[in-house]
């Protein structure tokens, strides 16, 4: 069998539950835009290019106010920052996966990143394309839902309301899922008390970027623990 074909069919059971997820979602994000008074392309093509559910959200009330290019830099960052640790943990995984691993990187969310990191990939197929197709399939899947979203969101006529914390329940189960495949929640509860410190010492408003630079921080001094027993 092709190497690519038996690495697509070993990916794709792995984001079927995704696909759900994504398809809802990727439709609330579209709706959600449409009644904001963005044309159909706007999610069409956002979901395209930066395909970060969380910041997409965001982009909306960021394009209906004034332009602030730090303000935009800051948000995103603060909100995707959690991706150093991502890219932490696949360090290892990237290695020698040539072209491949640009749209690795550009692709890697978090489903994405808990399917690749903890999947058992049969031995007889190749890892680099397994990852490469589960992360394809999770965009198609986001690109898909915002696109159908978009384009019958103006059709919608009821309240929309409270739509985008959608985002906070799908980032609540993400967490519980990972609490419950981790046998060490070391790095979990450690999260949870730097962030609560960090809260109490900065204010809801600025607590989140310090809570990441300690978290790195405490990430950073584990890894190298383990690498140096």
């Amino acid at each position: 069998m092709n190497t690519k074909l038996k690495a697509f069919r070993a990916a794709f059971p792995h984001t079927l539950p995704i696909f759900m997820g994504f398809c809802f979602l990727g439709m609330t994000y579209g709706i959600f835009m449409r009644t904001s008074g963005f044309s159909a392309w706007y999610p069409c093509l956002m979901s395209l290019t930066i395909f970060a559910g969380s910041i997409e959200f965001v982009t909306v009330n960021m394009l209906l106010g004034a332009f602030n290019p730090l303000q935009a830099l800051t948000m995103t960052l603060m909100i995707n920052a959690r991706h150093l640790f991502y890219g932490i943990s696949m360090l290892d995984k990237y290695k020698n996966m040539g072209w491949k691993k640009l749209y690795l990187v550009f692709g890697m969310c978090d489903e994405s990143f808990s399917i690749n990191y903890t999947a058992d990939i049969p031995e007889d197929v190749d890892k680099g394309w397994f990852m490469f197709f589960v992360t394809l399939l999770n965009h198609s899947y986001w690109f898909f839902g915002s696109t159908l979203g978009g384009l019958f969101g103006s059709l919608i006529t009821f309240n929309t309301e409270g739509l985008d914390f959608v985002l906070t329940a799908m980032f609540v189960v993400i967490f519980l899922e990972q609490w419950l495949k981790d046998k060490d929640h070391t790095s979990a509860i450690m999260g949870f008390i730097i962030s609560a410190i960090c809260l109490a010492a900065f204010g809801k408003d600025n607590f989140i970027i310090p809570s990441m630079i300690g978290i790195l921080g405490f990430l950073t001094l584990i890894r190298s623990r383990k690498e140096g027993a």
